[in-house]
């Protein structure tokens, strides 16, 4: 980022005004001419935390993608079939036990299973052949697709949020200011934050694993040379059997909290596949910090598009992505 600010340092000027400015909207008490003229602040909050949230959704699916395509150079484009099968088997489990918490643990081994058959049946025998890659998980993500349609429907499903986590909590963000001076602090749904939370752990487990451990140091090294690793003894394809299985993992746990605060249903792989190419684009390859800082980015886009610009609010998205695409093309945190 230090040298982005030295190449292009008007753009870093523009970045760091727009920042303070939504800060400023987020934290100070709004003049009525504002009000009147961009609408009440409580919306502006909402979409604010709706963004953040739902980058946290997009950073758990964009985060296996980034670890399969960034880090491990495999091109699979059934991703998004991964997301929607882990909120399926969510779904299912959760309506046949009751149980949240565990729908969360069966979609990860279940997914994460599916990614070690890919991995050993398909892109082991396709190593470094981006191209068929591309096709053939093209292909798997059709069949996937008609395989879970057969079995599911085309019906649309929620999974029951628990108890303990349904309501609103106050949040100390004032929308509005009573006629007699009282403030009137930002509600919003526990089940939202919870879930942001856990992405926000799961994401500084991920980059503590890959950076400060042996088995990461393991994985950018098999990246690297997996020539020289292998010949120090290292089961080099035991490890990224490992790392596809936890990647498809991340998009299982994905599928379960899409379904939870929004919904599943058909469609929804191909929207998910292509929100994680645009979050590892913007945020660079191979990157967990670049991945959360591309969901954070990506899900503002569409909430704030979403309310204050509805028409065209998929064409704020991709606006993003072609700047950077211009200005930084390796990703805003690309690894180096």
């Amino acid at each position: 980022m230090a040298r982005f600010i030295e190449r292009h340092p008007a753009w870093a000027l523009i970045a760091i005004i727009a920042v303070a400015l939504l800060l400023w909207l987020v934290f100070a008490v709004w003049p009525p001419g504002l009000e009147q003229a961009i609408g009440r602040k409580r919306v502006f909050l909402n979409a604010i935390f709706n963004g953040i949230t739902l980058g946290g959704l997009y950073f758990l699916v964009a985060s296996g993608f980034t670890l399969i395509f960034g880090l491990m150079r495999n091109v699979n484009l059934a991703h998004g079939s991964l997301y929607l099968f882990g909120g399926y088997v969510g779904y299912a489990i959760s309506a046949w036990t009751g149980s949240w918490i565990l729908s969360f643990a069966v979609a990860f081994l279940a997914v994460g299973l599916v990614g070690v058959l890919l991995q050993i049946l398909v892109f082991r025998r396709m190593e470094g052949q981006d191209l068929r890659q591309t096709m053939v998980t093209i292909g798997l993500a059709i069949v996937f697709a008609d395989l879970m349609l057969w079995v599911f429907g085309g019906d649309f499903y929620q999974i029951p949020t628990p108890s303990w986590l349904i309501g609103p909590v106050q949040l100390p963000f004032i929308t509005a200011v009573k006629s007699s001076g009282e403030p009137v602090y930002l509600q919003y749904p526990m089940v939202r934050l919870a879930i942001f939370a856990a992405s926000v752990v799961i994401g500084i487990a991920m980059w503590l694993a890959l950076n400060r451990t042996r088995i990461g140091m393991v994985v950018r090294a098999g990246v690297d040379d997996r020539d020289i690793l292998a010949a120090t003894g290292v089961q080099i394809q035991a490890v990224f059997v490992l790392v596809f299985a936890l990647g498809a993992g991340l998009a299982g746990i994905a599928g379960v909290v899409g379904g939870t605060f929004q919904s599943i249903s058909p469609g929804e792989d191909t929207r998910f596949l292509l929100a994680s190419l645009v979050v590892v684009i913007v945020g660079g390859m191979g990157s967990i910090p670049g991945a959360a800082l591309g969901a954070v980015i990506i899900g503002l886009a569409e909430q704030l598009g979403s309310v204050y610009i509805p028409t065209y609010a998929i064409v704020v998205t991709f606006l993003i992505m072609v700047l950077v695409l211009a200005l930084r093309p390796q990703g805003l945190l690309a690894r180096r």
